[in-house]
């Protein structure tokens, strides 16, 4: 159980100043897609999210690095015309999915069309009735489909997160989230953070872990993506260790307004008594899981430069044109 809270225990981060009103994710965004969520008509939502998108990535030039950066790592090099649409794209696609987890609640609320890839694969995993431990990634449509795919098994799903920095951004999100069904629970410096996750398996529910990110403090362990050393974090692994519960790779996409799908892949075992060699395998795997995710949909992935990621700093992008 130490184990698992050290793995989970995460740095603070001091916000430069400025930081709000310069990444995606601050609070003037967030109050933004809210307003517009309650009182814009259908019609505005679907539409605007592109226009308010192409805005904010002219206007902030360190999240469009950073999205940049990482389209290079996962496919290459490509035209400029190819790659300035596929930056677009993902500011397009992450200003979708917020107006739409931003209705809920609210009279704009719909559930979302969702396609599952991979549901065997999710009920084999249910079955052994020791919870579900979810890997996934901060990638289009994480927060909305999760509540929707799980409506008829009568699991809940509580995810694990880093506080983001602003607190007004973190409670507007947050309420948007539990307004779906979605359980959050933000881990820190709290020695016994695991204790309400593994309550949580011991009941038969999913616990999800986003592991794009690995924030300063955070236990990891070091894995290689695309050819270059990166890092995912370890709690996933610890708690499986500690609960019994299957490892189960899911990442999710968006095909068009309120239409998403969710690519569930096969369990990953680790052994309770689980040490260095094992470990780097199982964390090995994860990685390929989400490799090869983004690879299909590199324009799903919301990083936008701000956290260490398994892909940022971690070498030369790969030179290669298609």
């Amino acid at each position: 159980m130490i184990a698992v809270s050290k793995a989970l225990a995460a740095g603070r981060h001091v916000p430069a100043p400025g930081w709000a009103w310069s990444t995606a994710e601050s609070a003037f965004w967030r109050r933004l897609a809210r307003g517009l969520a309650t009182y814009a008509p259908d019609w505005f939502l679907r539409y605007s999210p592109t226009a308010i998108a192409l805005v904010a990535a002219a206007v902030l030039p360190g999240a469009r690095r950073g999205v940049s950066r990482n389209l290079v790592r996962i496919r290459g090099e490509v035209s400029p015309a190819r790659h300035a649409y596929d930056v677009a794209r993902t500011f397009t696609s992450y200003a979708g999915c917020i107006a739409e987890v931003m209705t809920n609640g609210t009279k704009n609320e719909t559930h979302p069309e969702v396609t599952i890839l991979g549901e065997n694969d999710f009920y084999r995993a249910a079955a052994r009735g020791r919870g579900i431990i979810m890997v996934t990634a901060h990638t289009a449509g994480w927060e909305l489909t999760g509540p929707c795919i799980l409506r008829d098994s009568g699991m809940q799903i509580m995810m694990v997160m880093e506080p983001e920095p602003d607190p007004v951004a973190r409670k507007l999100q947050d309420e948007a989230r539990t307004a779906s069904g979605l359980a959050v629970a933000h881990v820190g410096d709290d020695p016994f953070a695991s204790l309400p996750l593994l309550h949580h398996l011991r009941k038969g529910g999913i616990v999800a872990f986003q592991i794009d990110r690995t924030p300063p403090g955070m236990r990891s362990r070091s894995v290689t993506m695309f050819g270059e050393p990166g890092t995912v974090p370890e709690g996933p692994m610890r708690l499986a260790q500690v609960s019994g519960a299957p490892i189960l790779p899911a990442f999710s996409g968006r095909l068009g307004h309120r239409r998403y799908f969710v690519d569930i892949r096969p369990a990953i075992e680790i052994s309770r008594r689980a040490k260095g060699d094992e470990l780097d395998r199982v964390a090995q795997h994860m990685a390929d899981a989400m490799m090869r995710f983004l690879e299909e949909r590199p324009t799903e992935w919301f990083d936008w430069g701000r956290d260490p990621s398994p892909l940022r700093d971690a070498g030369a992008s790969r030179p290669r044109v298609r």
